[in-house]
Protein backbone atom coordinates (compact mmCIF):
# COMPACT_ATOMS: atom_id res chain seq x y z
CA UNK A 1 0.00 0.00 0.00
CA UNK A 2 2.95 2.10 0.78
CA UNK A 3 4.23 2.24 -3.21
CA UNK A 4 1.72 4.58 -3.58
CA UNK A 5 3.31 7.22 -1.52
CA UNK A 6 6.43 8.66 -2.23
CA UNK A 7 6.98 10.30 1.46
CA UNK A 8 6.51 8.92 5.13
CA UNK A 9 3.36 7.82 6.41
CA UNK A 10 3.02 10.62 8.78
CA UNK A 11 3.53 12.67 5.80
CA UNK A 12 0.71 11.62 3.85
CA UNK A 13 -2.13 14.24 2.60
CA UNK A 14 -5.71 14.03 2.20
CA UNK A 15 -4.80 14.68 -1.73
CA UNK A 16 -2.05 11.90 -1.60
CA UNK A 17 -4.83 9.03 -0.40
CA UNK A 18 -7.99 10.25 -3.15
CA UNK A 19 -5.20 9.97 -5.95
CA UNK A 20 -4.44 6.31 -4.39
CA UNK A 21 -7.91 5.62 -4.20
CA UNK A 22 -8.39 7.28 -8.16
CA UNK A 23 -5.21 4.80 -9.21
CA UNK A 24 -7.04 1.90 -7.65
CA UNK A 25 -9.91 2.61 -9.59
CA UNK A 26 -8.51 3.25 -12.91
CA UNK A 27 -6.64 -0.15 -12.33
CA UNK A 28 -10.12 -2.00 -11.63
CA UNK A 29 -9.82 -2.47 -7.67
CA UNK A 30 -13.63 -3.12 -6.56
CA UNK A 31 -14.51 -1.45 -4.03
CA UNK A 32 -13.60 -3.91 -1.74
CA UNK A 33 -10.22 -3.98 -2.36
CA UNK A 34 -10.56 0.14 -1.66
CA UNK A 35 -11.81 0.00 1.43
CA UNK A 36 -8.84 -2.70 2.54
CA UNK A 37 -6.51 -0.48 1.34
CA UNK A 38 -8.01 2.30 3.03
CA UNK A 39 -8.85 0.34 6.35
CA UNK A 40 -4.69 -0.67 6.22
CA UNK A 41 -4.03 3.36 6.02
CA UNK A 42 -5.98 4.05 8.69
CA UNK A 43 -4.60 0.89 11.05
CA UNK A 44 -1.21 1.45 10.29
CA UNK A 45 -1.21 5.39 10.61
CA UNK A 46 -2.61 5.26 13.70
CA UNK A 47 -0.64 2.95 14.61
CA UNK A 48 2.37 5.58 13.92
CA UNK A 49 0.75 8.59 15.73
CA UNK A 50 -0.53 6.38 18.88
CA UNK A 51 3.10 4.79 19.13
CA UNK A 52 5.63 7.23 17.98
CA UNK A 53 3.84 10.76 17.31
CA UNK A 54 6.24 12.29 20.42
CA UNK A 55 9.44 11.02 18.34
CA UNK A 56 8.60 12.61 14.98
CA UNK A 57 7.47 16.11 16.37
CA UNK A 58 11.11 15.91 18.28
CA UNK A 59 13.22 14.42 15.36
CA UNK A 60 11.59 16.47 12.12
CA UNK A 61 9.46 19.27 13.95
CA UNK A 62 5.97 18.21 12.83
CA UNK A 63 2.64 16.54 14.31
CA UNK A 64 0.77 13.62 12.83
CA UNK A 65 -1.79 14.70 11.26
CA UNK A 66 -5.11 12.77 9.69
CA UNK A 67 -4.89 11.64 5.85
CA UNK A 68 -8.48 10.45 6.19
CA UNK A 69 -10.97 13.22 6.15
CA UNK A 70 -14.51 13.10 6.20
CA UNK A 71 -14.78 12.77 2.35
CA UNK A 72 -12.68 9.79 1.95
CA UNK A 73 -14.00 7.74 4.85
CA UNK A 74 -14.58 4.32 4.52
CA UNK A 75 -18.63 5.05 4.17
CA UNK A 76 -17.93 6.87 1.28
CA UNK A 77 -16.58 4.43 -0.77
CA UNK A 78 -19.18 3.29 -2.76
CA UNK A 79 -19.77 0.47 -5.57
CA UNK A 80 -22.32 0.93 -8.10
CA UNK A 81 -21.14 -1.17 -10.65
CA UNK A 82 -23.00 -4.44 -10.84
CA UNK A 83 -21.73 -7.65 -10.13
CA UNK A 84 -22.27 -10.40 -12.74
CA UNK A 85 -24.09 -13.74 -11.86
CA UNK A 86 -21.53 -16.38 -10.73
CA UNK A 87 -21.55 -19.45 -13.28
CA UNK A 88 -24.66 -21.46 -13.47
CA UNK A 89 -25.20 -24.72 -12.54
CA UNK A 90 -25.04 -26.56 -16.21
CA UNK A 91 -21.96 -24.47 -16.65
CA UNK A 92 -19.75 -25.69 -14.38
CA UNK A 93 -21.28 -29.09 -15.12
CA UNK A 94 -19.43 -29.14 -18.61
CA UNK A 95 -16.32 -27.24 -17.24
CA UNK A 96 -15.61 -30.10 -14.80
CA UNK A 97 -16.80 -32.59 -17.65
CA UNK A 98 -14.29 -31.07 -20.09
CA UNK A 99 -11.49 -31.22 -16.85
CA UNK A 100 -12.33 -34.77 -16.31
CA UNK A 101 -12.07 -35.88 -20.08
CA UNK A 102 -8.83 -33.92 -20.16
CA UNK A 103 -6.83 -36.26 -17.61
CA UNK A 104 -6.56 -39.12 -19.94
CA UNK A 105 -4.21 -36.80 -22.13
CA UNK A 106 -2.88 -34.30 -20.11
CA UNK A 107 1.23 -34.72 -20.20
CA UNK A 108 1.37 -33.74 -16.84
CA UNK A 109 -1.30 -36.04 -14.99
CA UNK A 110 -0.35 -35.37 -11.59
CA UNK A 111 -0.32 -31.60 -12.33
CA UNK A 112 -3.68 -32.10 -14.10
CA UNK A 113 -5.93 -34.32 -11.80
CA UNK A 114 -4.33 -32.19 -8.79
CA UNK A 115 -5.88 -29.30 -10.45
CA UNK A 116 -8.88 -30.88 -11.21
CA UNK A 117 -9.32 -32.17 -7.48
CA UNK A 118 -8.67 -28.74 -6.61
CA UNK A 119 -11.24 -26.71 -8.11
CA UNK A 120 -14.17 -29.36 -7.32
CA UNK A 121 -13.11 -28.58 -3.37
CA UNK A 122 -13.46 -25.05 -4.09
CA UNK A 123 -17.33 -25.08 -5.72
CA UNK A 124 -18.11 -28.07 -3.51
CA UNK A 125 -17.12 -27.26 -0.25
CA UNK A 126 -16.63 -23.08 -1.23
CA UNK A 127 -12.88 -22.12 0.77
CA UNK A 128 -11.19 -19.09 -0.18
CA UNK A 129 -8.49 -19.79 -1.86
CA UNK A 130 -6.28 -18.45 0.51
CA UNK A 131 -8.06 -21.27 2.90
CA UNK A 132 -7.45 -24.15 0.32
CA UNK A 133 -3.94 -23.88 -0.53
CA UNK A 134 -3.74 -24.43 3.63
CA UNK A 135 -5.45 -27.39 3.77
CA UNK A 136 -3.51 -30.56 4.70
CA UNK A 137 -3.74 -34.30 4.18
CA UNK A 138 -4.71 -34.17 7.84
CA UNK A 139 -7.59 -31.89 7.51
CA UNK A 140 -9.62 -34.20 5.10
CA UNK A 141 -12.10 -36.92 7.65
CA UNK A 142 -14.52 -38.80 5.55
CA UNK A 143 -15.35 -40.68 8.47
CA UNK A 144 -17.39 -37.59 10.04
CA UNK A 145 -20.99 -37.06 8.78
CA UNK A 146 -22.83 -38.70 6.12
CA UNK A 147 -19.95 -37.60 3.65
CA UNK A 148 -17.11 -36.59 5.54
CA UNK A 149 -15.76 -32.94 6.50
CA UNK A 150 -12.82 -31.07 5.91
CA UNK A 151 -11.41 -28.96 9.06
CA UNK A 152 -10.38 -25.51 7.31
CA UNK A 153 -7.95 -24.87 10.40
CA UNK A 154 -6.73 -21.51 8.85
CA UNK A 155 -10.33 -19.91 8.19
CA UNK A 156 -9.74 -16.35 7.08
CA UNK A 157 -9.37 -13.87 10.14
CA UNK A 158 -12.06 -10.68 11.21
CA UNK A 159 -10.62 -7.56 12.73
CA UNK A 160 -6.88 -9.30 13.26
CA UNK A 161 -8.78 -11.49 15.52
CA UNK A 162 -6.62 -14.77 14.46
CA UNK A 163 -7.45 -17.23 12.10
CA UNK A 164 -11.15 -19.10 12.75
CA UNK A 165 -11.33 -22.44 12.07
CA UNK A 166 -14.58 -24.41 10.72
CA UNK A 167 -15.39 -27.77 9.56
CA UNK A 168 -17.69 -28.11 6.53
CA UNK A 169 -19.07 -30.74 4.93
CA UNK A 170 -17.63 -32.74 1.99
CA UNK A 171 -20.94 -32.47 -0.19
CA UNK A 172 -22.33 -33.59 -3.95
CA UNK A 173 -19.74 -36.59 -4.23
CA UNK A 174 -16.51 -34.67 -3.17
CA UNK A 175 -15.63 -37.01 -0.65
CA UNK A 176 -15.51 -39.88 -3.53
CA UNK A 177 -12.94 -36.91 -5.38
CA UNK A 178 -10.76 -36.19 -2.79
CA UNK A 179 -10.75 -40.17 -1.67
CA UNK A 180 -9.38 -40.56 -5.60
CA UNK A 181 -7.08 -37.85 -5.10
CA UNK A 182 -5.50 -38.88 -1.83
CA UNK A 183 -5.27 -42.60 -2.93
CA UNK A 184 -4.28 -42.51 -6.33
CA UNK A 185 -2.98 -38.90 -7.24
CA UNK A 186 -1.06 -37.13 -4.09
CA UNK A 187 1.26 -40.40 -4.13
CA UNK A 188 2.58 -38.97 -7.03
CA UNK A 189 3.59 -35.68 -5.07
CA UNK A 190 6.66 -35.56 -2.47
CA UNK A 191 5.11 -37.09 1.18
CA UNK A 192 4.78 -33.80 2.61
CA UNK A 193 1.67 -32.28 5.02
CA UNK A 194 -0.62 -29.72 2.42
CA UNK A 195 -2.84 -31.54 0.17
CA UNK A 196 -2.25 -29.88 -2.80
CA UNK A 197 1.05 -29.14 -3.13
CA UNK A 198 3.44 -28.51 -6.54
CA UNK A 199 6.33 -31.03 -7.53
CA UNK A 200 8.74 -29.93 -4.53
CA UNK A 201 6.12 -30.51 -2.15
CA UNK A 202 5.17 -27.21 -1.13
CA UNK A 203 1.61 -25.67 -0.73
CA UNK A 204 0.30 -23.94 -3.82
CA UNK A 205 0.02 -20.53 -3.83
CA UNK A 206 -3.31 -18.64 -4.60
CA UNK A 207 -2.03 -16.49 -7.39
CA UNK A 208 -0.78 -20.36 -8.92
CA UNK A 209 -4.31 -21.85 -8.62
CA UNK A 210 -5.82 -18.58 -10.40
CA UNK A 211 -3.38 -18.74 -13.22
CA UNK A 212 -3.84 -22.90 -13.13
CA UNK A 213 -7.79 -22.16 -13.79
CA UNK A 214 -7.03 -19.12 -16.34
CA UNK A 215 -4.81 -21.68 -18.28
CA UNK A 216 -7.45 -24.61 -18.09
CA UNK A 217 -10.05 -21.88 -19.36
CA UNK A 218 -7.74 -20.96 -22.58
CA UNK A 219 -8.03 -24.73 -23.52
CA UNK A 220 -11.76 -25.30 -23.42
CA UNK A 221 -11.97 -22.34 -25.32
CA UNK A 222 -15.44 -21.14 -24.48
CA UNK A 223 -15.99 -17.07 -24.58
CA UNK A 224 -14.91 -14.71 -22.51
CA UNK A 225 -18.93 -14.75 -21.29
CA UNK A 226 -18.16 -17.89 -19.92
CA UNK A 227 -14.89 -17.42 -17.52
CA UNK A 228 -14.54 -17.59 -14.09
CA UNK A 229 -12.10 -17.20 -11.45
CA UNK A 230 -11.62 -19.09 -8.60
CA UNK A 231 -13.55 -16.95 -5.97
CA UNK A 232 -16.45 -17.38 -8.75
CA UNK A 233 -16.95 -21.05 -7.52
CA UNK A 234 -17.34 -20.24 -3.92
CA UNK A 235 -19.66 -17.36 -4.85
CA UNK A 236 -21.60 -20.33 -7.38
CA UNK A 237 -21.20 -23.24 -4.36
CA UNK A 238 -23.54 -20.73 -1.70
CA UNK A 239 -25.93 -19.47 -4.93
CA UNK A 240 -26.74 -23.01 -6.21
CA UNK A 241 -27.19 -24.38 -2.60
CA UNK A 242 -29.31 -21.00 -1.90
CA UNK A 243 -31.30 -22.29 -5.19
CA UNK A 244 -31.86 -25.56 -4.06
CA UNK A 245 -33.60 -24.70 -0.65
CA UNK A 246 -30.42 -24.19 1.79
CA UNK A 247 -31.51 -21.26 4.34
CA UNK A 248 -28.95 -18.07 4.44
CA UNK A 249 -28.04 -19.01 8.14
CA UNK A 250 -26.67 -22.33 7.10
CA UNK A 251 -24.89 -21.02 3.67
CA UNK A 252 -23.72 -18.62 6.12
CA UNK A 253 -21.76 -21.36 8.31
CA UNK A 254 -20.50 -23.26 5.02
CA UNK A 255 -19.12 -19.97 3.97
CA UNK A 256 -17.20 -18.99 6.99
CA UNK A 257 -18.99 -15.36 7.25
CA UNK A 258 -19.60 -13.94 10.72
CA UNK A 259 -21.83 -11.74 9.22
CA UNK A 260 -24.93 -12.71 7.13
CA UNK A 261 -25.10 -9.40 5.49
CA UNK A 262 -21.67 -11.23 3.79
CA UNK A 263 -23.85 -13.72 2.75
CA UNK A 264 -26.16 -11.90 0.77
CA UNK A 265 -23.39 -10.60 -0.78
CA UNK A 266 -22.47 -13.62 -2.09
CA UNK A 267 -26.09 -14.86 -3.05
CA UNK A 268 -26.67 -14.18 -6.61
CA UNK A 269 -30.09 -16.43 -7.50
CA UNK A 270 -30.14 -16.51 -11.29
CA UNK A 271 -32.88 -14.26 -12.95
CA UNK A 272 -35.74 -16.29 -13.01
CA UNK A 273 -34.94 -17.69 -9.41
CA UNK A 274 -37.92 -14.83 -7.60
CA UNK A 275 -40.32 -16.26 -10.56
CA UNK A 276 -40.18 -19.61 -9.86
CA UNK A 277 -39.58 -19.36 -6.17
CA UNK A 278 -43.19 -17.29 -6.83
CA UNK A 279 -44.54 -20.76 -8.53
CA UNK A 280 -43.58 -22.61 -6.24
CA UNK A 281 -45.39 -20.50 -3.32
CA UNK A 282 -48.40 -20.16 -5.38
CA UNK A 283 -48.69 -24.05 -5.89
CA UNK A 284 -48.52 -24.63 -2.39
CA UNK A 285 -50.92 -22.02 -1.29
CA UNK A 286 -53.23 -23.38 -4.10
CA UNK A 287 -52.63 -26.95 -2.96
CA UNK A 288 -53.86 -26.53 1.13
CA UNK A 289 -56.75 -24.27 0.15
CA UNK A 290 -57.67 -27.25 -2.30
CA UNK A 291 -56.50 -29.44 0.92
Amino acid sequence: MLDHFERPVWQIEPADVDAMLRQLLLAGRAAGTRRQYLQMLRTFHGFVRDRYATEIRALYGMAVGDPLDRFNRLRHVWDDTPRRLPPTAERLTAFFAFARARLAAASDYPAAARDYALLRTLYHCAPRVSEAVRLCQCDVHPELGPSGKLHVRFGKAANASGPRPRWTPMLDGLDRILAWYQNDVRPFFPDTAPLFCDIHGQALKPDTVRDRLSHLLDLEGRPQADRFTPHDLRRACATHHYEQGMDLLTVQQLLGHRHIAATMAYVRPCLTFVEEAWRRATRTAITGLAG
